[in-house]
């Protein structure tokens, strides 16, 4: 595991309450561990992430999120989703498969929602030309996938406000 991720999974792990995992466990059921640290703690451990590990490329960015995906750990995957919200800019269209692939295990409107509305939305809206054809057509095979995660997230990524 990167330094970065190990900082991220110790931060989370020390954050956590037990009165936090059970009431995640009773929401989430027996598809993820739970550590039990809240949002704003997960939130506060990824700025605190970027803040310690400033130079992180987009190639480092996204192998982060992966790194923190790997482990069906709910905060962990809840981490590598606010990491790509919180660098929704540096993301580009071949990314796309990377996120495809953790909204098929997502599992959860939890973690698929955020993921559809808050890095694939905003993505698109700021691709141009080819790269947002591409995209396009991405969203559209999404759309039609047997994969009810996936094309619950076509149809909020594709929703204006």
């Amino acid at each position: 595991m990167s330094e970065a991720a190990e900082f991220v999974d110790y931060t989370l792990q020390r954050e956590s309450s037990w009165e936090k995992a059970e009431e995640a466990r009773w929401r989430l059921g027996e598809s993820f561990k739970v550590y039990g640290a809240s949002i704003g703690a997960v939130r506060g451990t990824v700025r605190d992430a970027l803040n310690k590990f400033k130079n992180l490329s987009h190639d480092d960015i996204t192998a982060l999120s992966s790194e923190l995906w790997d482990e069906p750990v709910f905060e962990r995957r809840l981490a590598a989703v606010v990491l790509l919200q919180t660098k929704v800019g540096i993301l580009v269209n071949t990314d796309l498969t990377r996120i495809e692939g953790f909204i098929r295990q997502s599992g959860t409107e939890e973690l698929a929602g955020p993921l559809a509305v808050d890095v694939v939305k905003p993505l698109l809206v700021r691709l141009e030309g080819q790269a947002k054809e591409r995209a396009a057509r991405v969203l559209e095979r999404w759309s039609q996938d047997a994969d009810p995660w996936l094309r619950r997230a076509a149809q909020l990524a594709a929703h204006t406000s």
